[in-house]
């Protein structure tokens, strides 16, 4: 189960978090920088075997996000600010500080996408290339609310609840909530989980502080993060750089939304994308596929 032999693992304290993090042995040297970030509910380990196609030709970074996996889960503040989009695209913009990182690619699949887009808004100079995987812009799928959105994705309306319900539900049976959003949106059951991975998740999950701060991630994008996209919006502001969208095509942003329109709206850098014969959880559905795209969208001279 030694999936990350060519990676150091590392704890960066950084804007109020410890982030736990795996990033390439040695020196970035001459490799382009990639930023790989998961998302819901899930840890940096859901990229193993993406990492695996891309760690030769990169400078690989793949952290846990606070809150999730072996980073930090602090206690949430009244306005739910230490887990909005913005501190956590902080938390990775200060990751890569410490590693003398002065511009990378970005890519980030669910929950990771959201904190991406973020980070790609707030720090332009510093993301060269984004890839959003599986997601609408947060703004438009809160805005686009119907019947079959809500029965889609009931969980974004459930974890937004006030604490502790929604904590205290999922913890009455975690392992049966983990399995069945592992298994749902588009997958049709847990094979494409190795069972090293399912367990390494299950043992994040399990506990009492991961489930707040889970919670606290779809409650902060409830609320401060809308207030934060809303202001982006009024202000004309745009992803500056070119934009990846990857969809799965037996997903729900396949069915529901426009996923390439939505996020052509929302950047001034060429947008390009294709759906993909996957579920929701595409890097690890389709591992060799996903890391062919990400190679040819971020260094296409590498492309053999």
């Amino acid at each position: 189960m030694n999936w990350f032999e060519d990676f150091e693992t590392r704890h960066f304290d950084v804007n109020g978090a410890r982030i736990f993090a795996r990033v390439s042995r040695g020196a970035q040297g001459g490799r382009p920088a990639l930023l790989l970030l998961h998302g819901f509910p899930q840890s940096h380990v859901m990229w193993h075997r993406v990492a695996k196609h891309l760690q030769q030709d990169f400078y690989l970074v793949l952290p846990d996000l606070r809150g999730y996996g072996d980073s930090s889960k602090a206690p949430a503040l009244p306005d739910h600010s230490n887990y909005s989009k913005r501190t956590l695209a902080q938390d990775m913009l200060e990751v890569v500080d410490a590693l003398d990182v002065a511009s990378f690619f970005l890519c980030g699949h669910d929950r990771g996408g959201r904190v991406a887009h973020r980070l790609a808004l707030d720090h332009p100079a510093r993301v060269q290339k984004l890839c959003v995987i599986d997601i609408a812009p947060t703004l438009d799928m809160y805005a686009a609310t119907d019947f079959e959105f809500a029965k889609a994705y009931y969980h974004w309306f459930h974890l937004i609840q006030p604490a502790p319900l929604p904590e205290a539900m999922i913890g009455g049976n975690p392992l049966a909530y983990l399995h069945a959003k592992l298994g749902g949106w588009g997958a049709t059951s847990l094979d494409h989980i190795e069972p090293a991975v399912l367990a390494e998740y299950e043992r994040c999950f399990i506990q009492a502080d991961t489930l707040h701060a889970m919670c606290e991630d779809y409650r902060a994008s409830a609320s401060i993060d809308l207030d934060h996209d809303r202001a982006s919006r009024a202000q004309g502001q745009k992803i500056a750089c070119d934009t990846l969208v990857l969809w799965g095509a037996r997903g729900v942003v396949q069915r529901l939304f426009q996923p390439l329109a939505l996020w052509q709206a929302q950047c001034a850098g060429q947008v390009t994308g294709q759906a993909m014969e996957a579920g929701h959880f595409i890097p690890e559905e389709l591992p060799r596929e996903t890391a062919a795209l990400l190679r040819q969208f971020f260094a296409p001279a590498l492309v053999d």
